[in-house]
C-alpha cells in the first residue's frame, strides 16, 4: 500500500486540489481515497483500466461531492462581507448586471430555466433533464448556447 499510495498520491491530490481548490479539503480527499482502497481494494477492477485512471476518477467524483456536501453547508446569513466601496467596480459591476439581466430577458424560456437551474440552484445537466421532463442532450444544448449568448453580451 504505500508503494501505491507512494506513485499515485500525487495524481490523486492533483485532481482535488484542481477540483476543490483548497488545500486542506484536497488533502482530506486523498485521505479519503486511499482510505477507500485499504478497506476495499476489490474495488477496483483491473479488466476496465488501469489503476492511476481509476483513482482519478474516484478522486473526482469524492472532490465534487464535497463541493455538493459545502455547498449545503454554507448558510448565507452567516457570511459576512467587508468591504470598502470602489465606486469604479460598483458601476462595472452594474452594467455587467445590466447586460446579463437583458440577456437571460431575451432568451426563449426554455433556455433561460435551465441556465438559471444550472447555476442559481446548482442542479446537474441530468437532474435539469429529470426535472423538466427535456431529453439530457437538449438541457446541454440549451445551457451552452445560453452560455454563449452571455459570454457574446459581455464581450461588448
Amino acid at each position: 500500500m504505500g508503494l501505491v499510495y507512494d506513485r499515485y498520491s500525487p495524481i490523486v491530490y492533483s485532481v482535488a486540489l484542481r477540483v476543490l481548490a483548497d488545500e486542506g479539503m484536497a488533502e482530506d480527499v486523498l485521505q479519503d481515497v486511499f482510505m477507500q482502497l485499504w478497506r476495499n481494494p476489490a474495488a477496483f477492477d483491473t479488466t476496465r483500466g488501469g489503476l492511476g485512471a481509476w483513482l482519478a476518477v474516484i478522486t473526482r467524483n469524492r472532490a465534487i461531492d464535497c463541493l455538493r456536501k459545502r455547498r449545503r453547508e454554507t448558510d448565507i446569513e452567516n457570511v459576512v462581507v467587508s468591504v470598502e466601496p470602489d465606486l469604479a467596480s460598483e458601476a462595472e459591476r452594474t452594467r455587467t448586471v445590466t447586460k446579463i439581466r437583458h440577456t437571460l430577458g431575451s432568451m426563449p424560456v426554455g433556455q433561460r430555466t435551465a441556465l438559471e437551474m444550472a447555476y442559481f440552484e446548482g442542479l446537474t445537466h441530468s437532474e435539469i433533464a429529470t426535472k423538466t421532463g427535456e431529453p439530457l442532450g437538449t438541457i446541454k444544448t440549451r445551457i451552452r448556447t445560453g452560455l454563449l449568448a452571455l459570454r457574446g453580451a459581455l464581450a461588448q
